[in-house]
């Protein structure tokens, strides 16, 4: 075992580790190999823990259990999970005549088995479609983590199964109302899905329909909530426009809804109101926060767009669900997701809740025609919920909860709200949870800080099986809700964009400022975490307040930002140029440059670092992490542990098994164990 840390060599030029970025070259992989074997090193003394962790994760899931069916048509569809195995199987079982939702083994039939497709190594379901007839399933596999996916169609009466002799997709298959008319999304040489195809069973290639020349527009085909139409959505990061097509005429031409216009985003879907065919139009025309339109069929361009839900200064309208009976409006107020709904004939209502702190949202819209729909809910400290929601009442049911197994009383948890103040007078919202023993008499106590904060995506509270390990070893979990993220609404993610994005990293340090100075924790106790932009973050705050911080967990992080943005020929690079600037414009160039990790990385003292990164990983380049670490080992003044991991078999998201990933966390809270000294 080697007994001192790798040394990437040093090249000449701007970029000394630039030679990370060969892909495949030898060097390269003897230096990533031997990282990984410093990180075996290092966590030897960990091994015991590592399994112990593994095993209380895993004794907690219920490995061999059923989804909820979802009724469609003559059948429910569901999945089941069985103990040993990584992934679940999906199935379909005839639909009761009473109307409830069980199923028995001996009536069922197996649609996909993703098990005997992995073999052991990587694997992802990208599509998982039915045809609107039941005859048909089509479905998409990524096999190495680089979200690049063969299409497949299986006939379900004969078994089947048909590799479509397409290269180069992203994963989407949609489905016409014939039932054999299949439109699925081709990738660029950047990885930007930017044409769709047309594909008739049985016949000998596709017909390309639409291509998106400009490249910061990503392209997608979708069926509308009626299923009588389909979408086309062209959409960057400040524009979209939608293209639709009768599902019943798939071979027709598909006809735009508004021409884009440079920040105009709308996004329409097709349902009923009053009773007659129109289309729901959610669009920020009237205001950042979006406002709700309809229009006919017969007249459904934007000319013709009749407000129906107007737009709001403290709301945020963020989604739309249709179905018959009711539009359903998924909005944020005051950084919590709120839904609120307006059934047909009814009066508007919203959907009440027992935590102050949570995650919701619509999980499945059912068939259109039904009179409930699902809603998915969960807290820090509350394990997920599929509720039915009577959408003529607002009745809610709990259908299913998410099991913990063993003994576990969510009474034991207690979730907080708190805030914190950023140095512009900003008030910052932290989701927190912890042992009601710890929380109350335990003070300080060590505490996992999580952040994310960018794209407008909100860090909603969710619930872990694996945290649990952490929280009842006497640490605190919390998120920091900063800006660039969209807890707040659009005006809180446009706050942490672009040449706002130094707002990010002043939030999360108030954040941690504020856990310090209420006495949750001490900067001996404070470990911080967050993957791909979150890895910027992360790497950012590293740099400009490292002695805040205890220990850092940086997954597939996006901390070569500004090499990065320099290459237009990196997948995503050209549509990323809305978040975070060109650099070829001298003045973003010099933003970038004065918060990007890599750059940024001194001679100075750093807490205890584990970055991980995934090969195979299109989004953020295995090399971010890799010349990352290489120079934080240059340069660092200090003696704490310093590891990176590569997952050779994995992308993203890292590895696709779910009991791989619950070994991966039980790695990551050994190394927090272990550097925080609370084995």
């Amino acid at each position: 075992m080697p007994d001192t840390p790798p040394r990437a060599r040093r090249q000449d030029g701007a970029d000394p580790y630039a030679w990370l970025e060969q892909r495949d070259a030898a060097e390269v992989l003897a230096h990533l190999q031997a990282e990984n074997a410093w990180l075996e090193e290092q966590l030897a003394d960990t091994a015991a823990l590592r399994e112990q962790l593994f095993e209380e994760i895993r004794a907690r899931i219920r490995e061999t259990d059923l989804s909820l069916p979802s009724p469609w048509g003559p059948w429910l569809y569901y999945q089941r999970t069985t103990a040993g195995e990584e992934y679940p199987r999906h199935y379909r079982h005839p639909r009761p005549t009473d109307g409830s939702l069980s199923v028995d083994a001996a009536h069922e039939e197996l649609l996909l088995d993703p098990n005997a497709l992995a073999a052991d190594g990587y694997l992802s379901i990208g599509a998982f479609s039915i045809s609107p007839d039941h005859r048909r399933l089509a479905y998409s596999l990524d096999t190495q983590g680089d979200e690049i996916y063969q299409l497949f169609v299986k006939e379900l009466a004969t078994g089947e199964v048909t590799a479509l002799p397409f290269e180069d997709c992203d994963g989407s298959l949609t489905w016409a109302n014939d039932s054999r008319t299949l439109f699925f999304a081709a990738l660029d040489d950047t990885h930007r899905p930017h044409r769709l195809y047309r594909h008739s069973l049985g016949e000998d290639g596709a017909e390309l329909v639409f291509e998106e020349q400009d490249g910061r527009f990503f392209l997608g085909c979708h069926r509308a909530s009626s299923e009588r139409q389909l979408i086309l959505l062209l959409a960057s990061k400040t524009t979209s426009e939608a293209w639709v097509l009768d599902a019943e005429h798939p071979d027709g031409a598909f006809q735009c809804l508004a021409p884009r216009e440079e920040g105009h985003e709308y996004y329409p879907d097709h349902g009923q109101l009053d009773g007659q065919w129109r289309w729901l139009i959610r669009s920020n025309q009237a205001g950042i926060n979006f406002a709700l339109y309809s229009a006919t069929e017969s007249a459904p361009t934007r000319a013709h767009w009749q407000e129906l839900v107007a737009h709001r200064d403290t709301l945020m309208l963020e989604e739309v669900s249709l179905n018959a009976g009711a539009i359903t409006l998924g909005l944020r107020d005051n950084g919590l997701p709120v839904i609120e709904v307006l059934p047909q004939g009814g009066a508007p209502y919203r959907v009440q809740l027992p935590d102050a702190a949570y995650s919701l949202h619509v999980y499945d819209d059912l068939e259109f025609d039904s009179p409930v729909i699902r809603l998915r809910y969960e807290a820090l400290n509350r394990p997920a919920q599929i509720r039915q929601l009577e959408l003529a009442s607002g009745t809610q049911t709990v259908l299913k909860q998410t099991a913990v197994e063993g003994f576990f009383d969510a009474d034991a948890y207690e979730s907080r709200r708190l805030w914190a103040t950023a140095a512009d007078g900003t008030r910052v919202p932290i989701s927190l949870v912890g042992r009601r023993e710890v929380l109350d008499a335990a003070l300080p106590a060590p505490l996992y800080l999580y952040g994310y904060g960018a794209y407008g995506e909100s860090l909603d509270p969710w619930f872990s099986h694996a945290r649990l390990s952490l929280l009842e070893r006497g640490f605190l979990f919390a998120i920091a809700h900063v800006r660039g993220g969209g807890e707040l609404g659009e005006a809180w993610y446009r706050a942490g964009k672009l040449a706002h994005k130094q707002n990010s990293f002043d939030d999360f340090i108030a954040c941690a400022e504020a856990l310090i100075e209420g006495g949750y924790t001490t900067t001996t106790q404070l470990a911080i975490s967050g993957g791909s932009a979150g890895g910027l973050l992360i790497g950012a705050v590293l740099n400009q307040r490292p002695e805040l911080f205890a220990a850092a967990i940086a997954e597939v992080p996006f901390v070569d930002v500004l090499n990065t943005m320099q290459n237009p020929e990196l997948p995503l690079t050209v549509t990323e140029y809305d978040e975070w600037g060109d650099p070829s414009e001298p003045e973003v160039y010099a933003r970038i440059r004065a918060y990007a990790p890599y750059e940024n990385v001194r001679a100075q003292a750093y807490p205890a670092i584990l970055a991980v990164a995934g090969y195979h990983d299109s989004r953020v380049q295995y090399w971010e992490a890799a010349k990352w670490v290489a120079r934080l080992r240059e340069c660092k003044t200090d003696a704490n542990p310093l590891l990176l991991k590569t997952e050779f078999a994995a992308g993203h998201g890292g590895m696709s098994g779910r009991y791989q990933a619950l070994r991966d966390a039980a790695l990551e809270y050994a190394f927090l164990l272990k550097v925080l000294g609370r084995r």
